[in-house]
């Protein structure tokens, strides 16, 4: 094992926020991607559509991977791959083999699923395989079978990323249907958004049917979401779903992204009660429970540093800017570019120069450190600064306007007041998934 215990944070890839050009944080490079497997990937992805099964076609190395995740999973039985070989790439049977590999795989179940998502790989769009013929060819031998074009290519990560592309590909099977003007869904998440969030609320108030594929536990109840008038995202990761949905559907998309600005968030509920045509609620005793819920873990953090990730939160610098006006000392945060919280990263970059942002993706974050103990929102963060205070929250956890801050705060508190081993819980892949390694 290599000690590092002697090497200072300087080395590791960081810079003041003071300095930072929000438009390119820092330069590409060697990546390295940290121990903290707590983000869904896209076979924990690919899984939210009841009764699919996937089938991977490519390299053992990467097979090894998806198979992985699904025995972690215990979904092995929604999993099937074939290995794309050396020869594959030359001897003009590209196509024919993937054809023939999904003929002989669904010939041998007991029991067509309806959706087959197919992931092809990088390996072949470097090869230009035809994979509209392949979906054709498929199409035709079994018409009783949806199949949905997927994409296990990590080289896509500088256009739209795996996260992007495959929320995308989850609502691509839907049909039409005649739009419910009171049925909406939102889209583009890995978990429930939390029931007790104002969003939800409004919908349940006003008598609205509120569809999410995190929910759906058969194929029928999926395909209902094509009823839905209103498609909500409020990830950026889901916003490329919502246009999506607009040009296929017809549903109107309104993205409210998970700000954790107080004015932003009231903007966020302005435009969805005006845009359903509801009156727009007191949210007065939401932001007090806002308040009271900051203020309690403020008593209990004090001026112990805060670090925040990306992996964490979609806003991280939004966060920040929340954290630091309720009296929280942020010193670090985690993220490789800056997104919908361009705002409060200006902010930030005025009033508290000294901040430090670190480049998630680069091999020698392993010198992170803190001559201080840090207490830490996220895995990364935890994993970076070593520590057992640590917020285990993954892509807002279904947290969402002044309720979703509420509840932050409050697990900020519990973390604070009740350590957890940080390298025994960051190793569970996909947060909320079932998992043999806690057995």
């Amino acid at each position: 094992m290599i000690d590092l215990s002697h090497q200072h944070c300087e080395k590791a890839p960081c810079i003041r926020i003071g300095d930072a050009d929000r438009n390119a944080l820092f330069q590409s490079g060697l990546e390295y991607n940290t121990p903290a497997r707590g983000g869904w990937n896209i076979v924990h992805t690919g899984m939210l559509v009841p009764e699919a099964h996937q089938i991977y076609v490519c390299a053992q190395g990467c097979l090894r991977g998806v198979i992985l995740t699904a025995a972690e999973m215990y979904a092995m039985e929604r999993l099937s791959w074939i290995t794309l070989t050396e020869e594959d790439m030359f001897d003009g049977t590209l196509e024919s083999d993937i054809v023939d590999g999904v003929t002989d795989l669904l010939h041998k179940m007991p029991k067509h699923p309806p959706v087959v998502l197919l992931f092809i790989s990088c390996m072949h769009m470097f090869a230009g395989a035809d994979f509209e013929s392949i979906l054709a060819e498929l199409h035709d031998r079994f018409p009783d079978i949806h199949f949905t074009d997927c994409y296990m290519a990590p080289t896509m990560r500088k256009t739209f990323t795996p996260t992007v592309r495959m929320a995308e590909r989850l609502y691509e099977s839907l049909k039409p249907l005649p739009l419910n003007p009171k049925a909406a869904v939102i889209i583009g998440n890995d978990r429930p958004t939390d029931p007790d969030s104002e969003l939800l609320r409004i919908f349940r108030k006003n008598g609205f049917k509120v569809h999410d594929i995190t929910l759906c536990k058969t194929y029928a109840e999926y395909l209902k979401i094509a009823e839905s008038t209103y498609a909500v995202t409020y990830l950026p990761t889901a916003y490329k779903a919502g246009e999506n949905l607009t040009e296929q559907f017809g549903m109107k998309h309104l993205h409210l992204p998970a700000s954790f600005d107080y004015e932003k968030i009231a903007a966020n509920y302005r435009l969805l009660c005006n845009t359903i045509g509801v009156p727009i609620p007191d949210f007065s005793p939401d932001i007090a429970g806002a308040e009271a819920s900051l203020e309690h873990a403020k008593l209990l953090i004090g001026d112990m540093p805060v670090a925040i990730d990306h992996l964490a939160v979609s806003q991280p610098f939004s966060l920040a800017k929340l954290l630091i006006e309720h009296g929280f000392r942020v010193q670090h945060i985690i993220a490789d570019t800056v997104t919908e919280d361009a705002d409060a990263f200006d902010w930030l970059k005025a009033h508290h120069p000294d901040i430090r942002i670190y480049q998630d993706t680069n091999v020698n974050m392993l010198y992170a450190d803190s001559p201080e103990n840090v207490f830490a929102i996220g895995q990364k963060a935890a994993y970076y600064f070593h520590t057992d205070l640590f917020v285990d929250l993954v892509a807002n956890g279904g947290f969402y306007g002044y309720s979703g801050i509420s509840a932050l705060a409050a697990n900020m508190a519990d973390a604070y007041l009740h350590e957890k081993p940080h390298m025994d819980i960051i190793k569970l892949k996909g947060f909320g998934c079932p998992s043999c390694l806690t057995e």
